[in-house]
């Protein structure tokens, strides 16, 4: 199939971009570059030894997004491009929903002009807010602690109000929970632009020396050690469950977490990432960051039973992966 990929040079979509291409599938890339970098494109073709097609383009304009449309036989879309820092999201609200949902929305728009029915979105553990753990997909989504959840619900139920009005529309929505590592070639993995939001990268900035330290945000949570628990997984294993996403897409809408089922604190993720590279990590403990919870894991059954999907690598592997990435890398990359 012909897969347009919303945000598929940034960490999770360049990702999905290999396993699609691995797949047998084509690919047509649109990123504003906003969190991302035109160089891995390259990087997806070196892997692959396919030919990837990119456009530089944002979702929320209009005229761009219906000239692909027109330019391409799309045969399905896979969804990624938002902004997703959870405290970014706190500050900046407007920008967040903004930004979130008018894409979804321009995007959902075309794929109904141009009869494009098969439709997988990237969705987040975080509409979950602060239901009990683990998360199945049938538990009722109380309202979540920030903006960029807000999104992920909103957009969730567009796509539902969409699909019942539109019988032939398609969709999947993955709620996924914290992707971590990088593939096995070193040559993509996770580089933010600025200070990480995300617990690995961090870590990986202070082992390669680019920070001094790791901030550890709370150590009085109601967990195993007080910090904060979460279900990290292999981000080739995510790229991996949209493709199977994709692969067994039924008419309708139906909703998937994308985890390991097991929860993995702070302080236990550190442990793994110096014992897996013989590096040790200096961290401080600081205050909470807003909206934030103690603990955050799937229930994965409903995954494996209608994809036949799980995840495979460990946490020592993602580790191991991340670290790969990280000193293969220049500072600039």
């Amino acid at each position: 199939m012909n897969i347009l990929v919303s945000g598929g040079l940034g960490y999770i979509g360049s990702h999905t971009c290999v396993a699609l291409l691995e797949a047998g599938h084509s690919v047509i890339i649109v990123d504003n570059l906003s969190n991302s970098k035109k160089e891995t494109a390259e990087k997806i073709i070196n892997i692959t030894n396919k030919q990837v097609i990119f456009y530089e383009v944002d979702l929320t304009d209009d005229k761009a997004v219906s000239m692909i449309f027109d330019n391409h036989k799309i045969d399905g879309v896979i969804h990624f491009a938002a902004l997703k820092a959870v405290g970014e999201s706190i500050k900046k609200p407007i920008e967040y929903y903004y930004n979130n949902l008018v894409s979804t929305m321009v995007l959902v728009k075309y794929c109904l002009k141009y009869n494009v029915n098969k439709f997988v979105f990237s969705s987040s553990a975080t509409v979950y807010g602060e239901n009990r753990v683990p998360f199945n997909e049938l538990m009722e989504l109380f309202p979540t602690t920030n903006p960029y959840g807000e999104t992920k619900v909103m957009s969730e139920r567009i796509l539902k109000d969409v699909a019942q009005a539109n019988p032939m529309f398609s969709v999947s929505i993955l709620r996924y929970f914290n992707p971590v590592g990088a593939h096995e070639s070193g040559l993509i993995g996770e580089s933010p632009n600025g200070i990480p939001n995300n617990l690995m990268p961090y870590i990986t900035q202070v082992a390669k020396g680019k920070l001094k330290k790791l901030k550890v945000f709370g150590d009085n949570y109601p967990t195993v050690d007080g910090t904060g628990v979460r279900d990290f997984i292999h981000v080739v294993d995510l790229a991996e469950g949209h493709v199977a996403a994709l692969n067994n897409l039924k008419k309708g809408v139906h909703i998937y977490n994308l985890g390991t089922g097991k929860g993995t604190s702070v302080l236990e993720l550190i442990n793994a990432f110096e014992e897996a590279n013989g590096i040790k990590i200096p961290y401080e403990v600081v205050d909470r960051r807003p909206g934030d919870i103690a603990e955050c894991y799937a229930d994965v059954t409903k995954a494996y039973q209608e994809l036949g999907w799980r995840a495979s690598r460990d946490i020592f592997r993602m580790c191991k992966d991340a670290w790969n990435f990280e000193k293969n890398n220049s500072l600039d990359y």
